[in-house]
């Protein structure tokens, strides 16, 4: 029988530690590192670079081999966006449609070979386009080891490691912060009976960057219940380090000790340098047990309702008094 292989990229592109010997912090899998080239002056973390449309940037790349043996890569750039799970930093793989650095930078060779415990510098251009729409481009220069380790099993997992260099790249031209929070939810979770059992409630939102640079952006939380009593009130920390242009996240906050029966508000401002904005949502909290003691109730004077109101019409619709003899 064949095996089924499910072939899964893994790209380090959020752990940057020191690598020994190199001049800048390096992303880095254990393996192979990639980080900018030094210059006499200082060292890099990334590449931050900026350009007017139709400029034409030169720089250089190195990649690096921290293993006993030879290794050889695919080198090529990517646009980079945010994760949906969770807006963490990732790039595109290489079989996908490039429109902004990924585009528009070229590494001087598409495949290197690293020697053992050694390290090779690769330049590359960066030409920005004429029509290129001002603000920034996040990318990364990306190396890539195309050999695929097959795991066991009848369905096995192929995975391709990669390794990359963040770039971000700012076009000149004017530059607009804009944040928005869109569709606000608040879901309960009640238990059966009121107070036997904790209660919650779950907040979710999509936060995204609708201007032109990238955001490092802030939410503040606060609910508030009948008569405007405030019920909850903190700064969230599980949102993205950097929201990149034109990205959006769909994100979600544990209320613990939500209100069992309560009705009211929750606001979700999010804030980045010159932009703030916000958004809410109604909610209604109310216990399952009181929720259907209430249907009933609903329910059964409905029917008592219509019985006397028909019972009244039969007692007006009877003939008064008798008939003269």
């Amino acid at each position: 029988m064949r095996k089924l292989y499910v072939l899964l990229l893994s790209l380090s592109l959020s752990l940057f530690l020191a690598t020994a010997g190199a001049p800048a912090r390096a992303a880095d899998n254990g393996s192979w590192s990639v980080y900018p080239a030094a210059s006499q002056i200082a060292a890099r973390p990334y590449f931050y670079l900026s350009a007017d449309p139709g400029q034409t940037i030169d720089d250089k790349v190195v990649v690096s081999n921290r293993t006993g043996r030879p290794l050889t890569f695919r080198l090529y750039a990517a646009d980079a966006y945010n994760t949906a799970r969770d807006g963490g930093f990732a790039v595109r793989t290489v079989a996908e449609k490039q429109r902004g650095v990924g585009a528009w930078a070229r590494p001087a060779k598409t495949r290197v070979t690293v020697p053992a415990h050694g390290r090779v510098t690769v330049p590359f251009t960066l030409s920005v386009p004429e029509g290129a729409e001002p603000g920034d481009h996040p990318g990364a220069l990306v190396a890539l080891d195309e050999r695929i380790d097959k795991g066991d099993g009848a369905v096995a997992l192929g995975v391709q490691r990669a390794v990359a260099a963040r770039v971000y790249l700012r076009v000149g031209g004017p530059t607009v912060p804009a944040l928005a929070v869109e569709d606000v939810r608040v879901s309960h979770h009640q238990p059966l009976v009121p107070g036997l059992g904790d209660s919650g409630a779950t907040i979710s939102y999509t936060l995204r960057n609708t201007g032109n640079v990238t955001l490092n952006p802030k939410v503040e939380l606060r609910a508030t219940g009948l008569f405007g009593r405030t019920l909850l009130a903190r700064d969230l920390v599980n949102i993205p380090g950097e929201l990149l242009p034109g990205q959006r996240v769909r994100l979600s906050e544990p209320w613990r000790g939500a209100p069992q029966l309560d009705w009211g508000n929750v606001k979700l401002t999010a804030s980045a340098k010159s932009t703030r904005e916000s958004a809410s949502a109604g909610f209604f909290a109310l216990p399952w047990l009181v929720a259907v003691v209430w249907f009933v109730a609903v329910v059964v004077g409905g029917v008592l309702g219509v019985r006397v109101r028909l019972l009244r019409r039969r007692g007006w619709s009877r003939p008064r008094g008798g008939a003269a003899h």
